[in-house]
Parts: structure tokens; C-alpha cells; sequence
């Protein structure tokens, strides 16, 4: 019997000129909680992009590399170097195996990216991924329209929110903002 994978929770939040990116630090296999402090958010690009994942840790990190380097390709067109990991994702033999999702932003635009070649833009400018990802978008978009809570803030309640309701998300964060 195969031991069930759970992702994480990955939420970006934009308003304001601003966007923070968050990611809860559990790492599950099956039902045991095997780490609770990964880091699943990080700057790429010299700090001018953000990136977050959800789904096997090494497929993450194999295409948070391609990324780098479809942005070296591509510098300051973050949609243009999504659009051709994108192409790789879907195309190539060996990353169309890859398990994950990512979020990624830059000063103007938040996509969500999947190996099904998808690569999206969210509305209002929250996106939400992995288990707890449609909770934290969720209670994201709640506080977004009945309050006056910058990005950051609105992250962390949010994410507080998915990890009371989601048993795959914990409240031990990375929180990173640009703008």
C-alpha cells in the first residue's frame, strides 16, 4: 500500500502595491507529521520574485530551478518565464511526472502554476494552493472585502484560519512580501 502524500498550504495575497506570499510548514506522510517548519516560501530572482509550493519537495525544488532560469532567460517577465516552464511541464517526459503546484509573483502579477500547463491569474489577486488552499483563499477573501488589513496581515489570519480547519497546515509561517 502506497503512503498518501498531502500537500501544504501556499496563500498570496495582493493589494495596495503590495503582495505577500505564505506558506504554512508541515511536511506529512500519510498521517504522520514528519517535519513542522519547512520552508515552502522563498525570494527568487534577487528578491524580485516570490515563489511558494505545494506538493513533493523535490519536484518543488527541481521547478523552482527551471524557474531561476526561465527568469535569467527572461529577466523582469515573470508571466513570459511561467508561460515556458509551463511549455517544459507539459511537454517534457521527465518534469510531466513532477508533483507540485506553485504560486508565483513579482510587483505586478500573481500566477498559479500546474503541470497541467496551467498558468493562472486569480481574481481579486488571491490564490490559494495545496491542502489547505481553498480554506485560507477562502477566509483571504473574506478579510479582504470586510476589512482594511494590509496583505501581510490578512496572510497570516487566513493561514491561521486553514491551519485550525485543515489537519495538513500548522501555524509555524513563512512570510514573504514585495512592494
Amino acid at each position: 500500500m502506497a503512503i498518501e502524500m498531502h500537500a501544504t498550504t501556499i496563500l498570496a495575497v495582493r493589494r495596495g502595491g503590495k503582495v505577500c506570499l505564505g506558506g504554512d510548514g508541515q511536511v506529512s506522510l500519510g498521517q504522520t507529521v514528519v517535519k513542522g517548519d519547512a520552508r515552502k516560501v522563498r525570494p527568487l530572482a534577487g528578491g524580485r520574485v516570490l515563489a511558494g509550493f505545494a506538493g513533493a519537495t523535490a519536484d518543488a525544488f527541481t521547478l523552482l530551478e527551471r524557474l531561476e532560469a526561465k527568469l535569467e532567460q527572461y529577466p523582469d517577465q515573470l508571466t513570459r518565464a511561467s508561460v515556458e516552464l509551463a511549455k517544459d511541464w507539459r511537454t517534457d517526459r521527465y518534469l510531466r511526472r513532477l508533483e507540485a503546484m506553485m504560486i508565483v509573483a513579482d510587483r505586478s502579477v500573481t500566477l498559479t502554476l500546474s503541470g497541467a500547463g496551467d498558468v493562472l491569474e486569480p481574481e481579486r489577486g488571491i490564490a490559494g494552493i495545496g491542502s489547505g488552499g481553498d480554506y485560507a483563499r477562502a477566509a483571504a477573501r473574506a478579510l479582504a472585502e470586510e476589512t482594511d488589513l494590509d496583505p501581510e496581515a490578512i496572510v497570516r489570519k487566513a493561514m491561521a484560519i486553514a491551519a485550525s480547519i485543515c489537519v495538513y497546515t500548522n501555524g509555524s509561517l513563512t512570510v514573504e512580501t514585495l512592494g
